[in-house]
Order: structure tokens, then C-alpha cells, then sequence
């Protein structure tokens, strides 16, 4: 709900007139209430002494200033303490009036109206500029800005949550000044809010944006000081240390009020500056370690790869493969959650990929050595350390949303880059009645690529084909993946995996590697790699080349 538009009058009406909200309306709304007509007779305001006005120019705050603004001073009667009076004022007429005094106390006069301060001054203009104080408002006018308010009760400590509605006009008690203004802000399309760099300075912003409309608010950031660590804090403090001519050049300065979703490619020219010069750490991702492999796939953070093959083809094993040789080159850590393998079965794979010896003596009848007791011992604390295990221990199958809430977890505690989802038909896919198993997948495929997206994450999900019996031909298509055509559609890169099974079409521990989709053309390309898979250990190494190594 806004309090105003540039760009549709209607907007402003519903408004003010009070759309729908979440919240129910009060039976003591603040605007029955009474308000109390005063006068600078009544409250014994008078003309500022030579004491205040010294006061204010040590903040920059010409004589001329605080004259037009009408500050004016209140005596006690008592202990004679003298206390500045900024009188709040609308159509000439005296609406408010708030004090200080030397402790930097301040209060206001009882039940008058909330109004902005300096109201007339933006009466005829189409900027403004909103501050979080008086002092604020008087040191705009030192750098030329005489269109500036000041908010007439300072700032909260925290904004609002973002998806909370703004309480209808009788409830928001806070930013009653705001309603109290309406006619003041209808027309204006420039609004900068120049309010504190601090916390609750922000958080007023904020609050001010959602009310006023962010696509008409511009924002200011305050210089830094001497350390090139801290900020000025305001307005005040730039035009005390800084002069009237930077306090000028912070106001022309003011940047666009963010958004949310909504971008300029400028908000993206240092992530493009490094993507042109090759330095952007996630253009063309990372090595997969294989040879004849990187020349098609490279593995990018915030992708989606889908992988698939026939049964027993070695999907799960060439991605264990690809994982160790990610944490031998960069030192990646994962999160697995993997369906179909026992926890024991699944660290025996990974040790001897790792070790590089078989997990047991005389594994498939080969020579190879067993892994010794030092070196399981040193695999097991290489395994805690690298890989963390999503699985669902009770008899339910776990859901998407389930797994990518876990790895988020992972994510931001372990610092884990990679995702393993494996595979497909061992998640819980039930879906409302009226949608489609094609709908479906689509929206699941979307949540994980947001998920990888949003944490840098790479996601490998291994998806079956549709049951082909007795297979003996060649690799198939992504598009015979079960369930819908959006596992091709949808992914970054697409990998078929293929072992041979015809002893007359090759030696039997080959395996395809099939890349049938890259959507990043700086990351890779189609094509297929060959690789030869070691049965005692189950790790890929690169097919020698005729001639290799002579």
C-alpha cells in the first residue's frame, strides 16, 4: 500500500482511501482524537538569543536560516534553561512545536498534530528531500535545499519484515505524520530520503519507501571519513566537517532506491568487467580432472547438471569420480544425498577412489593391494570432513523441498559447493490433483535451480530413463529421462553416461561420457570424452592417446 505514485493518480486515491489489508481496523483510531490548536503566544516562544544562534552556527546553521525556519526558543520560568523551540508549520499556520534542550532531549507539545517539519516548503515542488531531523532540514537549506522535511519523530529501531503489510491509516501510528502530509506528497516524483547511515536511520527509510512508493525514492550514501572506514552519520555532520559544497554533491548523488527483482545491468558492470577479462571465478568453472572431458564440461557453481544412463551404466559411480577429483583440485566439500546406497557402500566406493586401493583383498580377482589400516583410518577422517549425508532414516521417502532446506543448511554451516540429488524416482513426488506430472518437475527443477543459483551451489541430479529391457545398443537420448522432457528443458548441462556391454565393440571397462546439453558456451560444449573405469578401485582415468607417453 502506497502513500503515493508517479505513476498512477488511482494509486494514491486507493491508498489514502484504505485498501485491503491484513489488519482489522481499531475502535480507537488516532485520528478521532481532538487535536489541540496552540500559537507562539500561548507556548511564550520568543526570538532566539545570541547564545542559541552561536549554537547553531558552530553546526554550520547561518543566522538567516534558523530565522526563515522560525526556530524559536522557550525559557523555564523557574530555572530560567533555556530550550530550543522548531515549530512545525501548515499554511501558516502553527500546527506543532518540538523542543531541545542542552542535553539533546527532546519532546513535543501533547496532542498536536504529527506533521512533517518544514511542511510549506514542499507545498509547490516536485522533489523533496526527507531527513531524520531538524538540524538535518536546516543544514539542507545551508547547501541550497530548501525543499527538504524532516520526519517529526526520529526512527525505529528496526524496519519492518518485508512480506508484513503497512497498517491501514487509523493504525499506523508511527507514520501518522505521513497521512497527516497526503496532499503534500501526491505530485512529488523525485523523493530523496537523506535519512541517518546508521541502523535505525536505514530502517526509516525503508519504512518511508514502502509508503511513499520505492520506484519514486531516490537514496543518499554519506561520505566516508579520515579512516576510509566510518561514515558521517547526517546531513548535520556533513556540513559541519565537510562543507555546504559536499553536502550538495552527496544530494546529486542520490542513487535509486533498490528495488527488489528489479535491476539495471550498471548494478552488474564489476560481475561483467570480470567475466570479459577472465577473472570472474565462476565464468568457466572448474576442471573435472579428466583430460579429453574438460575440453566439454567444466563444472560451474549455481548450475544444475542432469545425469543420466541405463542401468548399472555408472552414473553414480563417475559422479563419486568427478567429486573426488573436485576435492583433489580445489578442495570442494558436498553434500550427498544419495537414495539408493547404503551408508557403508557408499563410503567404500568413495575410500577407494580416494586411496586409490581396493576396500577389500582380492577385489574382482585383481593384484591390487588393500588399502592399509593407516590409510583407511586417515580415508575415514578425509570422508567426515569432505562429504556431509542427507538422509531420511524413517520408512517416509523424503520430499525436494525436504533435501534443498538441508543443503541450504550445509551450505552456510560446512561451506559445501556441490550437491548430489541420486536419484530422481527415490524422492516423495506427490503433487495437488489438478497439476501434472510434467507441471510438475517443471516447478521441482526450478526450486533447485534457484537453490543453486542464490548459494553457488552445483547440483548433480541423477535421473533413470524409461525402462529399456535387454539394452545392448547405444547411449540414450536425455529425452527418454522418465517423467517429462523439462529434465532437458530445464538443466544447465545434460550427461549420459554409457559403459560398453559388447565385447566386439570394445574393451569392456569404457565408458562414454555423452554431453548432450551445455547452456554456459564458455563452460563447454557437446560432444563425448571416453574413459577406461577400473574395477578394483572404481576410478576413471583418461584413455591413452596412439602414441601417448612414447
Amino acid at each position: 500500500m502506497l502513500l503515493g505514485s508517479a505513476i498512477a493518480e488511482n494509486v494514491i486515491g486507493k491508498a489514502f482511501a484504505g485498501s485491503k489489508s491484513s489488519y482489522k481496523k481499531s475502535k480507537n483510531s488516532t485520528t478521532d482524537k481532538t487535536k489541540r490548536e496552540i500559537a507562539v503566544e500561548s507556548l511564550g516562544l520568543e526570538p532566539l538569543c545570541e547564545e542559541v544562534l552561536a549554537f547553531f552556527s558552530e553546526r554550520g546553521i547561518s543566522r538567516e536560516t534558523v530565522q526563515r525556519n522560525k526556530v524559536m526558543q522557550k525559557r523555564c520560568s523557574i530555572t530560567d534553561q533555556i530550550s530550543i523551540a522548531f515549530t512545525y508549520w501548515r499554511n501558516g499556520k502553527l500546527i506543532s512545536c518540538k523542543y531541545r534542550d542542552i542535553n539533546k532531549k527532546f519532546w513535543q507539545e501533547k496532542d498536536t498534530e504529527r506533521i512533517f517539519y518544514g511542511l510549506d516548503d514542499i507545498k509547490d515542488t516536485n522533489d523533496i528531500i526527507i531527513v531524520e531531523g531538524e538540524m538535518d532540514k536546516l543544514a539542507m537549506e545551508e547547501a541550497g535545499y530548501r525543499n527538504c522535511v524532516s520526519v517529526p519523530d526520529g526512527a525505529p529501531p528496526k524496519a519492518s519484515p518485508p512480506d508484513k503489510d503497512v497498517p491501514p491509516e487509523e493504525q499506523d501510528t508511527k507514520y501518522q505524520f505521513l497521512w497527516n502530509c497526503k496532499e503534500y506528497l501526491k505530485k512529488e516524483s523525485r523523493i530523496i530520503l537523506a535519512t541517518d547511515g546508521d541502523g535505525p536511520g536505514q530502517a526509516l527509510a525503508e519504512e518511508l519507501a514502502r509508503r511513499l512508493g520505492r520506484e519514486r525514492c531516490w537514496r543518499v550514501s554519506w561520505p566516508k571519513k579520515n579512516d576510509q572506514v566510518e561514515h558521517f552519520k547526517d546531513a548535520n555532520e556533513v556540513l559541519m566537517y565537510l562543507g555546504p559544497a559536499v553536502l550538495k554533491e552527496v544530494i546529486e548523488n542520490a542513487e535509486l532506491y533498490p528495488i527488489r527483482g528489479l535491476f539495471r545491468f550498471q548494478d552488474y558492470f564489476d560481475e561483467i568487467n570480470a567475466y570479459y577479462h577472465r577473472t570472474y571465478k565462476h565464468d568457466c568453472g572448474v576442471k573435472t580432472g579428466w583430460r579429453d572431458l574438460d575440453d566439454l564440461y567444466n563444472v560451474v557453481p549455481g548450475e544444475l547438471t542432469i545425469v543420466t544412463g541405463v542401468p548399472n551404466s555408472g552414473k553414480s559411480e563417475w559422479i563419486d569420480a568427478l567429486l573426488c577429483n573436485l576435492y583433489e583440485g580445489y578442495g570442494w566439500k558436498f553434500a550427498l544425498c544419495s537414495m539408493e546406497n547404503k551408508v557403508r557402500e557408499h563410503a567404500r566406493k568413495l575410500l577407494e577412489k580416494h586411496i586409490q586401493k581396493p576396500f577389500f583383498d582380492g577385489r574382482y580377482g585383481g593384484p591390487a593391494e588393500r588399502m592399509s589400516v593407516e590409510e583407511f583410518e586417515r580415508g575415514k577422517q578425509w570422508l567426515n570432513d569432505t562429504f556431509h549425508l542427507i538422509r531420511c532414516e524413517d520408512d517416509s521417502l523424503p520430499n525436494i523441498k525436504w533435501v534443498l532446506d538441508l543443503a541450504r543448511a550445509a551450505v552456510l554451516r560446512h561451506g559445501v559447493r556441490g550437491l548430489v540429488i541420486d536419484p530422481y524416482n527415490e524422492l516423495d513426488h506427490q503433487r495437488p490433483p489438478n497439476q501434472t506430472e510434467t507441471e510438475y518437475v517443471s516447478q521441482m527443477l526450478t526450486n533447485v535451480k534457484r537453490f543453486a543459483q542464490h548459494h553457488a551451489c552445483h547440483v548433480w541430479f541423477v535421473a533413470h530413463p524409461r525402462q529399456l529391457h535387454h539394452w545392448v545398443g547405444g547411449p540414450p537420448n536425455l529425452y527418454d529421462i522418465s517423467g517429462s522432457a523439462h529434465f532437458i528443458n530445464k538443466c544447465d548441462n545434460g550427461i549420459v553416461i554409457h559403459r560398453n556391454r559388447d565385447p566386439e565393440a570394445g574393451a569392456l571397462d569404457q565408458v562414454q561420457v555423452c554431453v548432450r546439453k551445455v547452456r554456459n558456451k564458455v563452460a563447454g560444449t557437446i560432444g563425448d570424452a571416453y574413459l577406461s573405469y577400473d574395477r578394483a578401485t572404481g576410478r576413471y582415468v583418461d584413455i591413452p592417446k596412439p602414441n601417448e607417453g612414447k
